[in-house]
C-alpha cells in the first residue's frame, strides 16, 4: 500500500485555517476584507463572546449570484484573479480563494447572499453542507460564524483573555476604518456599540472616532509624492507619543501591511524629538503601482515585498520633517486648573529631604551598625522558610523599633518568597566606605574621600538608589492614604486599548490607583497615593497604564518594580544641579544605608574609586623599577 497519500478536502482546510484563522480577529478581518472588495458602502460587525459564540458580518455590497455560492466555499476558489500576470498586479485586498473554506472548516457558518434578486442561504456545520435555501432578495451579504473552532478544540487552548481577543478584533476594525475612510463601519460587541464611522471619507474623522478629540488636536497632516509614489496621512506631535509601536499604522494600496523599514522611516523622521523608548501614533497610506508589491508572500497578507522601498522610506521620513518641523515644539500648559491640588489631606511631610525641592521621599532612616546584625546570604528561596532568617527579622524589627527617627516613615513590607527575583538586591558581603566630601563637579558628581582614595559619586544615581529604596516599600505597602483632586483626571484611550485596560483594573487597584469608567472608552481618577509627585500625577498614571498596554501579563510583583524605579528617577536630582555642602552631606549619609549603594536601579554604578596607587602613579610617584625585565 503506498505511503503518500492525498489529504481529504476537510483535513486540508483545517490545515489551511492554521495558517489564516488564528483567533476571532483573523475571522473578522477575512470576512470584512471580502466585504470591502465586494464594493460595499456599509459593513456591520456583531460579535458575542469575543467571537467565539458568534461572528457576523453586514455587508451592502454586490452579493454572490445563487450559482456561485457553493464554489465559493471551495478551495483556491476566487473571481479576484484568473491568470498569472493577474498575481502581480492584485488590487483587491483578497486573491487567494482560502478564507471561507478556511472558516468554514472550523464553524458552523450560514450565508445569506443576493445581487438583487431572490437570495441564497447556505448553512454548513465543520465545513459540510447541511441545509440550502432562498433569502431575501436585499442586495449584499450576510456571514455568521457560529462556534469557532469547536471542531479543533486544541485552537481554543491557545487563546488568550476574552478581553485580550476582543481588543485584537478592534484593533482590526480601527484599521480597516482607517484605511477605507469611505466605508460606514459599526462594530458591536454584546450589544454594545464600539465603533461607528459615517463613511464620508474623511480620515480625521475616523481618528478623532478611535483616538478621541484631544489626541487628534495633536495630530497633523503628511504628503510627499514623486511620480511613483504617493504619500499621505498623518502623524502625532512629539508631545503625544506611546509606549508601543502598534500606534503606528502603515498602509499600501489601501492594505494594512507591517514593514519593519517603513516603520523605521517614521522614527526616522522625528529625528531626536522622540525620547528613547516612545513611538508616535501615526497614519501613513502609500499608494504605489500595484506591479511594484508582491502581496502573495504571508498567508494573511499582512507582510509584502516592495520593490522600491528604499523610496518610500526616504519620502515617510521626509513629509515627518516637513510636517513636524514647524509646529510649535514648546508643549502647551492645559489652561484648567491643576489636578495637584489636596481638597481633604494635606500632603505628608517626609523628613530629610536634604534640603531640596525637586528631591525624592527618603527611605526611612536606619541606625544599625554593621556590625551589630551578622549579614546572612541566601542562595535559594528555599532557605527563606529555615529558623535562622526568621530570628534575623527579629532582630531587625527591634532595632527598627527602637529608632525614633523612623516612628512616623512607614514600615516595609514582608516580600513573598515568589516576588523575590524581582525585588531583591545582592546581599552586601563588604562594608560601603566611609566617605568625606570635598566638593562638587559640574554639578552632577560629587568629590569624596577616603583613606583608600578618591571616589567620584553620581548624585543623580544615588538618589535614585535611595528614593528606589523608598518607593519599593511605599508601593509595596497596603495604604488607605490617598490625595483627592480638586479637578478629577480624565483619560481618554482608543477602544481597544479601553478593553485591555478594563482587565487590568485589579493589578492598578493593588498599586493604590482606582479607575471608574467614564463615558465611551474613558477613565475618571479622583484620587491617587500619596507618594505620587506633585504636578505629575497624570503623566505617572499614563506612564503605568502604557506597560500594561505593552505587557499584557505583566506580573503584580514586575508592575511594582517598574513603578518604583520610574518614580525612583522621576523624583531623583538631576544632571547640573548644584548642590550646597549641607545637601550633598545629606545624601552621602543616607547611602549607605541602602540594600546596594552601588548601582542605581537601571543598574548604573553609583560611585567609581580611584586608588592613592592609582593617583601617585599618574604622578610618577610610584615608578616601576629599573632592574624590570620587561622590555
Amino acid at each position: 500500500m503506498a505511503k503518500i497519500h492525498e489529504l481529504p478536502v476537510l483535513l486540508a482546510d483545517q490545515i489551511a485555517a492554521g495558517e489564516v484563522v488564528e483567533r476571532p480577529a483573523s475571522v473578522v478581518k477575512e470576512l470584512v476584507e471580502n466585504a470591502v472588495d465586494a464594493n460595499s458602502t456599509e459593513i456591520n460587525v456583531n460579535v458575542e463572546s469575543a467571537g467565539l459564540k458568534v461572528i457576523q458580518v453586514i455587508d451592502n455590497g454586490d452579493g454572490i449570484a445563487a450559482d456561485d455560492v457553493q464554489t465559493a466555499f471551495l478551495r483556491h476558489a476566487t473571481s479576484k484573479i484568473t491568470e498569472q500576470r493577474d498575481l502581480f498586479r492584485v488590487k483587491t485586498l483578497g486573491f487567494r480563494g482560502e478564507a471561507l473554506p478556511s472558516i468554514n472548516s472550523v464553524s458552523d457558518l450560514t450565508i445569506e447572499t443576493s445581487t438583487g434578486e431572490v437570495g441564497t442561504q447556505l448553512q454548513f456545520k465543520g465545513g459540510k453542507l447541511i441545509a440550502q435555501g432562498v433569502a431575501a432578495p436585499r442586495k449584499g451579504t450576510t456571514v455568521t460564524v457560529n462556534q469557532l473552532f469547536y471542531n479543533t478544540p486544541a485552537r481554543l487552548k491557545y487563546l488568550k483573555s476574552p478581553g485580550t481577543e476582543l481588543s485584537q478584533i478592534t484593533d482590526v476594525m480601527n484599521r480597516l476604518a482607517i484605511s477605507y475612510p469611505q466605508i460606514s463601519f459599526s462594530f458591536t460587541s454584546d450589544g454594545r456599540e464600539l465603533l461607528r464611522t459615517a463613511g464620508r471619507g474623511q480620515v480625521e474623522a475616523v481618528l478623532g472616532a478611535i483616538y478621541g478629540q484631544k489626541n487628534l488636536n495633536k495630530l497633523v497632516p503628511i504628503a510627499k509624492e514623486n511620480l511613483e509614489i504617493k504619500v499621505q496621512g498623518y502623524t502625532s506631535l512629539p508631545e503625544l507619543t506611546r509606549a508601543s509601536r502598534k500606534y503606528m499604522s502603515l498602509i499600501l494600496n489601501g492594505r494594512y501591511i507591517r514593514n519593519y523599514q517603513l516603520s523605521r522611516a517614521i522614527i526616522d523622521g522625528y529625528g531626536s524629538k522622540l525620547m528613547v523608548g516612545r513611538y508616535p501614533i501615526a497614519v501613513i497610506s502609500v499608494t504605489v503601482d500595484p506591479a511594484l508589491v508582491d502581496v502573495n508572500v504571508h498567508p494573511t497578507k499582512q507582510e509584502v515585498r516592495i520593490s522600491n522601498e528604499q523610496e518610500i522610506m526616504t519620502l515617510i521620513s521626509q513629509a515627518i520633517v516637513e510636517a513636524v518641523s514647524p509646529q510649535v515644539r514648546i508643549p502647551q500648559v492645559d489652561p484648567k486648573p491643576k489636578v495637584n491640588q489636596a481638597i481633604s489631606r494635606p500632603q505628608p511631610t517626609l523628613e530629610r529631604n536634604f534640603g531640596l525641592t525637586n528631591s525624592a521621599t527618603p527611605l526611612p532612616q536606619s541606625k544599625m551598625a554593621a556590625s551589630s546584625i551578622e549579614p546572612i546570604i541566601i542562595t535559594n528561596k528555599a532557605e527563606l522558610d529555615l529558623p535562622t532568617i526568621q530570628r534575623f527579622d527579629e532582630q531587625v524589627a527591634k532595632m527598627t523599633a527602637s529608632n525614633s527617627l523612623v516612628a512616623k516613615q512607614p514600615v516595609a513590607p514582608k516580600i513573598k518568597p515568589e516576588e523575590l527575583e524581582l525585588f531583591s538586591e545582592e546581599t552586601k558581603t563588604t562594608k560601603f566606605p566611609e566617605l568625606r566630601y570635598i566638593g562638587q563637579l559640574h554639578g552632577t558628581y560629587l568629590l569624596t574621600e577616603n583613606q583608600g582614595g578618591l571616589y567620584l559619586v553620581d548624585q543623580h544615581a544615588a538618589q535614585e538608589r535611595v528614593n528606589y529604596e523608598y518607593y519599593r516599600q511605599a508601593i509595596g505597602e497596603v495604604s488607605d492614604d490617598q490625595q483627592r483632586l480638586m479637578v478629577p483626571i480624565v483619560l481618554d484611550y482608543s477602544t481597544s486599548d479601553f478593553l485591555l485596560i478594563s482587565e487590568r483594573l485589579e493589578l492598578l487597584a493593588t498599586l493604590g490607583i482606582y479607575l471608574e469608567e467614564f463615558g465611551q472608552n474613558s477613565f475618571i481618577l479622583r484620587e491617587h497615593p500619596t507618594w505620587f509627585k506633585a504636578g505629575q500625577e497624570e503623566d505617572t498614571v499614563r506612564e503605568m497604564i502604557d506597560w500594561i498596554l505593552t505587557d499584557h501579563h505583566i506580573s503584580v510583583a514586575a508592575y511594582r518594580e517598574k513603578t518604583a524605579i520610574m518614580m525612583s528617577c522621576k523624583r531623583a536630582i538631576k544632571a547640573n544641579h548644584h548642590l550646597d555642602d549641607q545637601q550633598a552631606k545629606a545624601l552621602l549619609e543616607r547611602l549607605p544605608e541602602c540594600e546596594n549603594p552601588y548601582n542605581c536601579p537601571h543598574g548604573r554604578p553609583v560611585l567609581v574609586e580611584i586608588t592613592t596607587t592609582e593617583i601617585e602613579k599618574m604622578f610618577k610617584r610610584i615608578q616601576d623599577s629599573h632592574d624590570s625585565k620587561e622590555f
